[in-house]
């Protein structure tokens, strides 16, 4: 007999693929079914709801206990709500500079107070508004905000960004000499730094890792211009996948700007001083440039990582010392079969 009089509770249902709500009030499960398939335009037969939190089929045992207006998904037979992830899941195949995608998220930061949210929202943003397909300045003025005038695309100047960087990292050689007392020592320290200065110029500073335009195998990026942290020297991965694409927004750029390339045999504890000590009982002619090359200057040493991922703590590896110096004798015999 009470059933008879039972309350209609106040729900918000929506549909599977639909993000749009609707308000309904029904006494019991069935009734509730029934009236948003209706409305949804669904198949009766089969058709159930679940919790749109985290995807709880509702019962009529359970329906009772609901809050009024808590939100549920209208499901057909053969479809499953797993929660939120499902959202995200849908929402990371949608078409990212959908205009009315960018504008739901502006509406919900503006009038969300949990600093979490918020975050996650600023940071989805971010990437919804992403403008990686732009490429020159006249297209993308934003992007070249502070950035020197003489750089018309983005690639030229990550070019630049990236040449910078090792061309400090030659003058950190340079420098080394500074400390050293014997002339001897210092001129031939000066002609393996030209040497290398010659070899880094031939190569056009490696400018190449942060630029998407160059082909794959020498770029550190997509062709979109994604990079991805490579983790710190000991590990083969960065376990955070951190990633980033510094041509999507200046924001990106900025950021990007505290990535390190991060000597794994570490740049100033071990490379130049073995150089240096090589140095003091040899001649530049005895010494293996190409190897000090590739460790000071090239990928086969540099690791691209978050700010996060560089441990700036003593990395405890040490350079092949059977590499520091020419094989005088493999060398002979090369030369001597060219000759003949």
């Amino acid at each position: 007999m009470f059933g008879l009089f039972k309350k209609n509770k106040p729900v918000k249902i929506r549909g599977y693929s639909g993000d749009r709500k609707y308000g309904i009030a029904s006494k019991d499960v069935k009734e509730l079914i029934k009236k948003s398939c209706k409305l949804l335009q669904l198949p009766l037969s089969g058709a159930h709801v679940c919790l749109y939190e985290d995807g709880t089929m509702v019962t009529e045992d359970f329906f009772p206990t609901l809050p009024d207006n808590c939100e549920l998904v209208l499901l057909s037979r053969d479809q499953t709500w797993s929660g939120v992830v499902c959202d995200i899941g849908r929402l990371l195949n949608t078409d990212r500079h959908a205009d009315g995608l960018i504008e739901a998220a502006k509406g919900l930061l503006s009038d969300e107070k949990s600093f979490k949210r918020r975050k996650v929202l600023t940071d989805l943003l971010q990437n919804l508004e992403d403008r990686s397909d732009l490429e020159s300045r006249e297209e993308d003025e934003d992007w070249f905000t502070g950035v020197d005038v003489r750089f018309k695309t983005k690639s030229a100047y990550m070019k630049y960004n990236c040449e910078s960087r090792i061309r400090g990292y030659m003058k950190e050689v340079d420098n080394a000499t500074n400390g050293t007392q014997k002339a001897k020592v210092k001129e031939e320290f000066l002609k393996t730094s030209k040497c290398l200065v010659e070899m880094l110029k031939n190569d056009k500073y490696n400018g190449k890792y942060f630029d998407r335009t160059e082909k794959e195998s020498g770029r550190l990026c997509t062709k979109e211009g994604w990079f991805t942290c490579q983790g710190s020297f000991e590990q083969k991965l960065c376990q955070s996948l951190h990633s980033i694409n510094p041509y999507g927004s200046r924001e990106s750029r900025i950021v990007f700007s505290t990535w390190n390339l991060d000597h794994r045999i570490e740049k100033k504890r071990t490379i130049i001083p073995a150089l240096l000590e090589a140095l003091q009982t040899h001649k530049t002619a005895d010494i293996n440039l190409n190897y000090f090359y590739q460790m000071l200057f090239t990928r086969e040493n540099l690791k691209l990582v978050h700010i996060v991922c560089h441990k700036k703590g003593a990395h405890n590896l040490m350079c092949d010392t059977n590499k520091i110096f020419v094989n005088h004798k493999k060398l002979f015999i090369v030369l001597c079969g060219t000759i003949m």
